[in-house]
This record gives structure tokens, C-alpha cells and sequence, in this order.
């Protein structure tokens, strides 16, 4: 130790010296903010490769959804029991009408690697959805990705057709490329029509009278058509009218505020009763049902998504399933209305105005082909409960999910 002091130059004073500490200390605060940079870099690289990694392989054991549309109402919901059911989930979104804010309610709540990941992509971009699925190893797709107001599909008919009836050609050709053999697909009770007859049963003819029914029905042909010379395993799930929200209120139906006028009609009594609108308009009051009221089949958005989750389980190859998804009873608006003023606690106004544009007086289902077949039936019935339910979200989330993309 003496020898090596006695070797080193000595400085010239003492400010010389001083100098030559600091230079050689900010060098060194620089090699080191250089070097942890990098090695962010390397590891959060990796860490995205690995992820990547796991979504684009097959796991035994684990089976790999693609949920298009999974920022939405519905599809954020069935996202959210697909990965409690320990699933894992790559959503397809590109926001038009989905909330990021869902995406990352649910990506908190499943931040593990490998479970959860959200693609931005449209689904009308062919060469991108072709890339997705070379990308990744799909074993089902859910397809909920749709425009769905019957008013809007009214003013905007080639919106619809190319959104739900060219979309999910491509989906389809994509899947068959790819080899993904299963989907569950999001139809409507739209496609039927105004039936002569009630309840509505899976063998009750298709007269849609609007466009999002029209577009659905094409939707399902194409997809019933190509299942004839396939082996791919198909559900088709024809639902009524969705209320309600997550139980643990972790999500919620946050419709854009332009779509206020086109939304469900549980949207707008919350929208009244926040008083974000002066009242609630009830569109059609002539029609032939008890109070005049158009008369609907009130399904909770969490018995929806568990007969998605039954249909997954029990699609089988070269096997189509089509299955009503509804209470089997019919609600009018008016009662509606009620339900939701009990709900709310909230004497909301109400406006009478004329018909809407392709709308129909009465729809209800019969339920009982997926109660025998898939062993589902609705359990939350109780209309009032379902919206106290959804009413909890919205006095805390005023502003929805917040800001999103």
C-alpha cells in the first residue's frame, strides 16, 4: 500500500486535484446511468419477448381465447370470468366503442405473465388480423366485436353490414388458416324479427326487420355455411336484452357520450338519475302489448357471459350450437322504468315520444333448448336487483372508466 502511494504522481495543488475527483466522479455517475439503462432495456426485452412467448405457443393444459371486442360491455365481462376461470385471454380491440379503462381494470386485476394480453387492431384489417393470429396460438375465438344499436343500423345500414357481416368473414377466414377449430359466436335476438308467435324458441323463423339483425343473420349464415365442410366447432349464442355489471363491481357499462341517444335504455335511466340528462324519453307507447310499451327479455350480463362459458365447454368438433339466451320472460318498459326508479331511488322524468326507427313490440325468450343441452339457466332475474347492481358502478364511475384511447 505504501509502495503504490509512493509510486503515484503527486498533483499539482490543491484545486487541481479536486477537479480530477469530480470529473472522475461524474464520469463514473454516467458509466453507471449508461450501464442500468441498458440493462432495463435487456430486461424489460426479455420480459416482453417471454410473454410474448408464452401467447404464441401451445400449453397443455391451458387454453388460449381470443376475445374480440373484450373492451367492451359484454366482452370486458366474459374476459373477466374467462381469466377467474383461469383461461388465458388475448383481447381484440380497436376502441371504437370499447374502454381501455376495462383492459386495464382487468390487467391489474391478472397482472401474472402469460394470462392476459390486449391487441389494438381492427378487425376489418385483414393483413393485420392474419398477422395476430400467425402470432399467436389461438385454441377458440369469442367473437363479440359489433357495432349493436338497431336505431344507429336504421341512419348507418353499410356500417353495420361491413362491421358485423364482412368483420366476421374475415375472423373467419383467419381462424380457418390458422387452424383455430372453436367459436362462440355473439348473435342476437334481432335476427328473428318481429315472430308472430311467442316465446321465441331456436326454430322460430329469421324475419330480421332491421339492418343489426340483417348483418347478424348474414353473420350467422356465412358461419353456419362454412361449418358444412368443416370440422370446426361452432356456438351461436342469440341473446336478449343485457343489464346488470360485475357483483365484486370491478366493471361496468360505460357507453361514449355520443352514444347516449343510441344506448340500452338501463343507460339512460342511470343517465337521468345522475341527472347527466333531464329525463328519461321512452320511445313508442302504441304498441299492441299491455301498457303500450315495447315488452323485452332482460338477461344479467353475468348470466350471459356463463352460458358463453358452458358453450366453450361444450363445443365439439364438426358440431354446431345455436342457443336462445334469455329469461324466458318478458318485461314492458314501463315496468322497466319502475324497476329502475326503485333501483336508483331517483323519481326519474319520463318523456313519451314516438316510435324508434326498426324497432319491434314484443321479444322474449324460451329458454329451454340450453337449460337441456348446456344445463344454463338465468339466475339473476330479479330486474330490480340487477339494476341496483349496474347502479352501484355508475354512482362510482360518474365519468365511466375516465379518459380513454
Amino acid at each position: 500500500m505504501l509502495g503504490i502511494t509512493r509510486n503515484r504522481p503527486l498533483p499539482r495543488s490543491g484545486m487541481d486535484f479536486a477537479e480530477s475527483r469530480q470529473r472522475s466522479s461524474l464520469a463514473g455517475k454516467v458509466l453507471f446511468a449508461v450501464t442500468l439503462t441498458v440493462v432495463c432495456v435487456i430486461v424489460l426485452r426479455q420480459s416482453s419477448s417471454y410473454n410474448s412467448s408464452i401467447f404464441s405457443r401451445h400449453e397443455a393444459g391451458v387454453t388460449h381465447i381470443l376475445v374480440t371486442g373484450g373492451a367492451g360491455y359484454i366482452g370486458s365481462h366474459a374476459s373477466l370470468r374467462l381469466l377467474t376461470d383461469s383461461y388465458r385471454v388475448t383481447i381484440l380491440d380497436n376502441l371504437s366503442r370499447g374502454n381501455l379503462g376495462a383492459v386495464k381494470v382487468l390487467q391489474k386485476q391478472f397482472p401474472e405473465p402469460g394470462r392476459l394480453q390486449f391487441i389494438y387492431a381492427d378487425l376489418g384489417d385483414a393483413k393485420a388480423v392474419n398477422k395476430i393470429f400467425s402470432d399467436n396460438a389461438f385454441d377458440a375465438v369469442m367473437h363479440f366485436a359489433a357495432v349493436a344499436y338497431v336505431g344507429e343500423s336504421t341512419l348507418e345500414p353499410l356500417r353495420y353490414y361491413h362491421n358485423i357481416t364482412a368483420n366476421t368473414l374475415l375472423l373467419l377466414e383467419a381462424m380457418a388458416a390458422h387452424n383455430v377449430k372453436t367459436l362462440i359466436y355473439s348473435s342476437t335476438c334481432a335476427t328473428y324479427g318481429e315472430p308472430d308467435k311467442m316465446p321465441i324458441t331456436e326454430l322460430t323463423p329469421q324475419v330480421p326487420i332491421n339492418p343489426y339483425g340483417k348483418a347478424k343473420k348474414m353473420a350467422e349464415d356465412i358461419i353456419l355455411d362454412f361449418s358444412k365442410n368443416s370440422d370446426m366447432a361452432v356456438m351461436i349464442l342469440r341473446y336478449f336484452n343485457v343489464i346488470g355489471s360485475d357483483p365484486e363491481g370491478r366493471l361496468g357499462e360505460a357507453p361514449r357520450p355520443e352514444l347516449r341517444e343510441q344506448g340500452r335504455i338501463s343507460g339512460a335511466c342511470f343517465d337521468a338519475a345522475l341527472g347527466i340528462i333531464p329525463g328519461l324519453k321512452v320511445k313508442g307507447t302504441d304498441y299492441k302489448t299491455p301498457d303500450g310499451t315495447c315488452v323485452r327479455d332482460y338477461i344479467d350480463v353475468t348470466d350471459l357471459v356463463d352460458a358463453h362459458v358452458k358453450a366453450l365447454a361444450k363445443a365439439k368438433p364438426s358440431k354446431v350450437g345455436i342457443y336462445n339466451v334469455g329469461t324466458g320472460r318478458g318485461r314492458s318498459v314501463k315496468e322497466f322504468v319502475e324497476a329502475c326508479k326503485k333501483a336508483t331511488g331517483v323519481n326519474i322524468q319520463v318523456e313519451f315520444l314516438d316510435r324508434r326507427p326498426g324497432d319491434y313490440a314484443e321479444v322474449y325468450s324460451d329458454p329451454s333448448k340450453i337449460l337441456r343441452e348446456l344445463n344454463w339457466s338465468a339466475q339473476h332475474t330479479d330486474l330490480q336487483e340487477s339494476l341496483q347492481t349496474a347502479w352501484r358502478w355508475q354512482k362510482s364511475h360518474k365519468n365511466g372508466y375516465g379518459s380513454s384511447l
